[in-house]
C-alpha cells in the first residue's frame, strides 16, 4: 500500500499472476471438474420474463468489461518504462498486454466453461461456494485470492492513490512524503474494505461498476482521444476498428450499467449485509 511508485511493484505483478490468479482459477476448475455433474444438471435457460433475461444479459456483459478492463493503468505502467527513438515503450507495453490477456484467457475461460458443465444453470456467481467440500481447498483457493489481491490492488488503485496525495498536497497543503502517502491510501483501503464487506451482492456490483466505471477508460475513451489526435482517412481501416470500438464500448456502458441496477433493484430482497 506504501509502495511509492509502479516500477517498485513489478517483482509483486509477476508474482501475483503467476502463482495468484493462476492457481486459485486452476482450483476452481480443478475443483469443478472432480466434482462432476451435479444430478439433474440442467444447461436450459432458468424460467423467467422476456425483461429479466435481457437485463441479466446485460449485467453478463458488465461483468465480462470489468474482468477485461484495466487499460487506464497501462498508461501509468508504460510513464515507469525507458522509451528511445530505437526501442520504444510501446513495443514492450504490446507484448506485455499481450502476455497479460493470454494469462486472463487461460484462467477465466476454463472456470467458465467446466463450472457451467458440472453445475448448469445453479452454478454460483463464485463457483467455489458451489463445491462446498473438501474445507482446505476452498481456504488454499481463498489464499490464493488474497495473494492475487495483495499485487492487483497496487496496479489498479495507483492512479487513484496519486489523484488524492495530489488533492491533499495542493488544496490541504499537505507536506509531500510519507506522511501523506499514509494517510491517502490507508482512508482509501479502508473505505474499498468497508464496501467490499458490507455489500455482499458482488454479481449484480460487478455489471454496474464495469459499466459505468471501467467501460468509458477501457474501452472507446481511448478510440476518441486516438481519432482526435491521429486524424486517420475516413473509412480506412483503422479508422473503422476505432469508430466500432466506440459503438460496442458505449453500447456497453449504458447496457451493462442499466442491468446492473436493474438486478440489483430487483435482487435487493435477497440481500444481507455482512454475509
Amino acid at each position: 500500500m506504501f509502495l511509492p511508485e509502479h516500477q517498485y511493484i513489478d517483482a509483486l505483478m509477476l508474482h501475483n499472476y503467476c502463482s495468484g490468479r493462476c492457481s486459485y482459477s486452476t482450483i476452481a476448475w480443478a475443483g469443478s471438474l472432480s466434482h462432476g455433474r451435479i444430478e439433474n444438471v440442467s444447461y436450459a435457460y432458468k424460467h423467467t420474463s422476456s425483461a429479466d433475461y435481457m437485463f441479466r444479459v446485460f449485467n453478463a456483459l458488465g461483468q465480462i468489461s470489468f474482468a477485461f478492463a484495466g487499460h487506464a493503468v497501462a498508461l501509468e505502467i508504460q510513464a515507469t518504462i525507458p522509451s528511445t527513438p530505437e526501442k520504444p515503450s510501446k513495443i514492450l507495453m504490446w507484448k506485455g498486454a499481450l502476455g497479460a490477456y493470454f494469462v486472463n484467457a487461460i484462467c477465466y475461460f476454463p472456470v467458465a466453461l467446466i463450472g457451467y458443465w458440472a453445475f448448469g444453470q445453479d452454478v454460483d456467481d463464485n463457483v467455489l461456494m458451489a463445491l462446498k467440500r473438501p474445507g482446505w481447498l476452498i481456504a488454499a483457493a481463498n489464499l490464493m485470492v488474497v495473494v492475487h489481491v495483495i499485487g492487483s490492488y497496487q496496479v489498479f488503485a495507483m492512479p487513484v492513490f496519486h489523484l488524492l496525495e495530489g488533492m491533499m498536497i495542493k488544496r490541504m497543503n499537505f507536506p509531500p512524503g510519507a506522511a501523506v502517502r499514509v494517510v491517502a491510501r490507508s482512508a482509501y483501503v479502508a473505505f474499498t474494505l468497508f464496501v467490499g464487506v458490507t455489500f455482499p451482492f458482488f454479481g449484480d456490483l460487478l455489471g454496474f461498476f464495469g459499466g459505468f466505471g471501467f467501460t468509458p477508460t477501457s474501452y472507446f475513451l481511448p478510440s476518441i482521444m486516438w481519432l482526435v489526435i491521429k486524424k486517420p482517412k475516413r473509412f480506412s481501416p483503422k479508422w473503422i476498428i476505432n469508430w466500432a470500438s466506440i459503438f460496442i464500448g458505449v453500447f456497453i456502458m449504458l447496457a451493462s450499467t442499466i442491468g446492473g441496477f436493474r438486478n440489483i433493484v430487483a435482487d435487493a430482497s435477497t440481500y444481507s449485509f455482512y454475509t
